[in-house]
């Protein structure tokens, strides 16, 4: 069954040992950004991290790592934890299929037995707040789901955008958020700037696991994040009105905040460690001014340690950044096989293909980087044959080492965007792309001596099950 609230995952997660609840008293820093650091270092199968016994707050609840595993994820999914990635991409591909799926609309959310407003509004009255990395600029909300609506559009359901963005506490009613140029939200600031007006925004934390996976997921502008929640839970995905905004946002969320984007108005935040290993700067950025708190009796907040991959945000963001990709270019070029844009948000893409024609390769590589996503991101395409699998690495490699001549299969393109946050940018925002074509050349190029490849034995196939059998007993 899909879940409907933050806590009936928390209880799953308990229920097949992927929780683990940590009783001694801890300092909130560095102990828990130490924590959540390590424990993706766990293996495939790491814990969410549970804490109810922090210094200094008398009552915090705090849940890290939720994500932070192939086993969480899979199980965010309603898959076998044992699931492993490239099968969960499958999945993700097979349910995307059912897109759209209509939300259901809900009263009394739980977020909505307590509510915080006027001079009462305190952002570190309800939520324990810690540094995650000892170089942070302060704190950060880091895992909330982000609601905004285009002005000029403001009853497309579609154009209602959920998304992921980083949010630094600066007062006890005030936030810095970074809305970075490529995403919905920028486009939402923009229209509303021109208006001379303020961006009404709802922020939800702690949300049902499919939120999160959803929020993160790079969709085209006029899809819905609620919708396409729907179709991975197989369920529609509960919403309920936030009321000062009349945002829809998730039903079964621990807090919301409601309040605005304040047009035209910048101050300076950061710095933080981002998910590219590397601190981002303090840079001119958006104020968001909280005007109402809404929050469950005892909420439990959820935070997300990023920094030097792997973390829980590289496992948050990989098979929703893979299989946007695929979709796209499968519609352009039926002959992708798949894609793994896992690494880094998609700074680098690995793309199997068919080819039609010699070139053809670099032409899905060229694509791949004009995507949605891709413009802001994919910096590296490595382009391998549909026989070589984009998710095993020993392959990639073998391609990499054997099919490339850097006389023709290396293509630069130079000054073309990416997000500010990617350390390489000279300026931050513009770097040169490059795709690595590691693809059997086809006529009419000729170039190599590829004609006798070595091919598995008829009775491999029955032997590797044979032997995996054996070592199960």
């Amino acid at each position: 069954m899909p879940y409907d609230d933050f806590r009936s995952f928390l209880d799953t997660l308990d229920e097949h040992g992927q929780l683990l609840r940590i009783t001694e008293e801890v300092a909130p820093e560095p102990d828990l950004g130490a924590a959540a650091n390590a424990a993706p270092r766990l293996g495939d199968k790491a814990p969410a991290l549970y804490f109810d016994n922090v210094t200094g707050f008398t009552d915090a609840r705090i849940a890290l790592n939720v994500h932070g595993s192939w086993a969480n994820h899979a199980l965010a999914m309603g898959l076998p934890p044992q699931t492993g990635i490239k099968d969960q991409v499958a999945e993700f591909i097979r349910r995307w299929e059912d897109f759209p799926v209509p939300p259901e609309r809900r009263a009394n959310p739980p977020w909505a037995e307590n509510v915080l407003e006027g001079d009462d509004v305190d952002l570190f009255r309800v939520l324990p707040l810690f540094r995650l990395n000892d170089g942070d600029g302060g704190f950060y909300l880091d895992k909330a789901a982000v609601v905004s609506r285009d002005p000029a559009d403001p009853h497309h359901f579609g154009k209602q955008n959920v998304g992921v963005y980083r949010m630094q506490v600066k007062g006890r009613a005030k936030l810095g958020l970074q809305p970075v140029p490529m995403h919905d939200i920028a486009l939402h600031l923009a229209k509303a700037e021109e208006n001379g007006e303020d961006l009404p925004v709802a922020i939800a934390l702690g949300n049902e696991p499919v939120i999160s996976i959803v929020a993160a997921t790079p969709m085209a502008y006029d899809q819905s994040e609620y919708e396409m929640a729907g179709a991975l839970r197989g369920a529609p995905a509960p919403i309920a009105t936030a009321p000062l905004t009349g945002l829809d946002v998730p039903w079964g969320s621990e807090v919301v905040l409601e309040g605005v984007i304040e047009g035209r108005k910048r101050e300076i935040e950061g710095p933080f460690g981002e998910f590219t290993g590397h601190y981002s700067g303090g840079r001119n950025m958006t104020v968001v001014r909280v005007d109402r708190i809404h929050h469950r009796t005892n909420p439990v907040f959820e935070s997300l340690y990023l920094g030097m991959p792997w973390t829980e945000i590289d496992f948050l963001m990989a098979a929703n950044t893979c299989v946007p990709i695929y979709q796209q270019l499968k519609e352009a070029f039926p002959e992708v096989q798949a894609v793994n844009a896992m690494y880094t948000h998609g700074l680098l893409a690995i793309i199997s293909t068919k080819k039609r024609y010699g070139g053809f390769a670099k032409a899905v590589g060229m694509r791949a980087m004009t995507t949605p996503h891709g413009l802001g991101y994919v910096k590296t395409v490595i382009m391998v044959d549909e026989d070589v699998d984009p998710f095993n690495l020993p392959q990639v490699m073998w391609a990499l080492s054997t099919k490339v001549n850097p006389a023709g299969d290396l293509v630069n393109i130079p000054n073309l965007p990416v997000l500010e946050l990617d350390p390489g940018s000279q300026p931050a925002g513009i770097t040169n792309k490059m795709i690595i074509d590691a693809t059997t050349p086809v006529a009419p190029d000729d170039r190599g001596h590829y004609s006798q490849p070595v091919r598995d034995l008829p009775e491999a196939a029955a032997w590797l099950t044979k032997l995996q059998g054996m070592l199960a007993r």
